[in-house]
């Protein structure tokens, strides 16, 4: 790929809502041990803290959520479910404890061993090139972005303007995407806002089925 302009502190220091549309389009780059991983940004989730029931922090600070009441530009990662991991970008001033699920990407570099790592069994000869139907569902969720990317707890509090996670312009991107909002995925509170933001017509967006709130 072209060199990549990594996004500094003061773009995650903006209002979450903001963050979480502008981060569509962007870069997640991940060093690894064989070498960068990365993928577009194409979907993701914003959660407002105290005002918000369905984030982790709506009841205030506790050990497992401390990195959110941080500094924004740092990585939030929880597990879920006793078998997921899921990163999440934290924003705004310490204490606001605002952060936004990163729910899918478009595989770019290192997706062979992103493969791998998400245990899909592959030919010796395939390279970076997968068939669509493996492609798109390689990085299509927020539990099987962070095993493509080998994300854990370990992760957890990785400062976005360091040198081993962080989110960069796209050099390739002429034109800021067309998105769309919706509700929120997987939850079953604060289920009428539409805080789910995605790239329309992406084929990899995630499957996860948004909240339908009654009229």
């Amino acid at each position: 790929m072209k060199p990549q302009r990594k996004l500094p502190r003061d773009f995650y220091l903006r209002p979450t809502l903001k963050v979480a549309r502008d981060l569509l389009g962007k870069v997640l780059v991940r060093r690894w041990r064989t070498g960068m991983l990365s993928g577009r940004i194409v979907e993701t989730e914003a959660y407002l803290g105290t005002m918000d029931p369905a984030s982790h922090a709506y009841r205030g600070m506790t050990g497992r959520n401390e990195v959110m009441f941080g500094i924004g530009g740092h990585l939030y990662v929880y597990f879920t479910y006793g078998m997921h991991y899921c990163c999440n970008v934290v924003t705004e001033e310490p204490g606001v404890a605002h952060a936004v699920l990163i729910r899918a990407m478009e595989p770019l570099e290192g997706i062979r061993f992103m493969a791998r790592n998400r245990n899909i069994a592959l030919p010796a000869k395939t390279n970076d090139q997968l068939p669509a139907s493996v492609l798109h569902q390689l990085c299509s969720g927020p539990g099987k972005l962070c095993q493509a990317l080998a994300i854990t707890r370990n992760e957890n509090g990785a400062d976005l303007c360091g040198s081993a996670i962080w989110i960069a312009e796209d050099p390739d991107q002429q034109v800021r995407p067309l998105f769309a909002a919706t509700t929120r995925v997987g939850i079953t509170v604060g289920t009428a806002h539409e805080w789910r933001f995605y790239v329309k017509d992406n084929p990899f967006v995630s499957r996860g089925k948004p909240v339908r709130v009654q009229p």
